[in-house]
């Protein structure tokens, strides 16, 4: 990498670093170009250089964490046996993403993150082919084994990652009426009966 490559990577890494701190500290309100600026010590034509707009910045930082989370999700099926310990151990992995990653997970689960995939839903998708491939592709594996029900895949995976999803919201938005360790604990079997061959 050149020198010039290097000091653009730094540059992005310093933006999307500051951006993620501003939304968490400010939400989406507080989240604005002046902000950003201000948090990163960058200029506003390297901003406009490395993402063209505060939507770009907003984007490649929203796929950059759904990126993680969804390989930290392919780890845990591709390292479990069976389909049932695959169901728990993206399970665990999801909610422990949440827990160890709290402002991350606190954008990818904003009404901005939503907004964002609900407009460009397609684009989100594809640039996370290759992660959403290889969960696709364990389903699909235990389906045909039949440990799974021969359901389309989406709806397996709303199956297992709907309740999931909601208890890191509920988590996130402050409600603390189900603990995080405790949906942990009790959602894998559960999930595991309405998805089971």
């Amino acid at each position: 990498m050149s020198p010039k490559q290097l000091r653009g990577e730094v540059t992005s890494e310093l933006l999307l670093d500051a951006a993620l701190r501003v939304f968490a500290a400010s939400g989406e309100q507080g989240l604005t170009v002046n902000a950003v600026i201000r948090e990163s010590g960058v200029s506003l034509g390297s901003l406009y250089h490395h993402f063209g707009s505060i939507d770009g910045l907003i984007a490649t930082l929203c796929h950059r964490w759904l990126d993680r989370l969804l390989g930290e999700l392919a780890t845990a099926l591709r390292e479990s046996g069976s389909a049932r310990e695959g169901i728990a151990a993206a399970v665990r992995a999801y909610l422990t993403f949440v827990q160890e990653h709290r402002e991350p997970a606190l954008l990818l689960h904003s009404p901005l993150a939503d907004r964002k995939s609900m407009t460009r839903g397609k684009e989100f998708r594809d640039a996370q082919e290759a992660r959403s491939s290889e969960v696709g592709l364990w389903i699909r594996l235990h389906i045909e084994s039949g440990e799974l029900a021969p359901l389309p895949l989406p709806l397996i995976e709303s199956l297992v990652m709907g309740p999931v999803v909601a208890v890191a919201r509920r988590s996130l938005s402050g409600i603390d009426d189900v603990g995080i360790d405790e949906a942990a604990r009790l959602l894998p079997e559960r999930i595991w009966r309405s998805v089971r061959a």
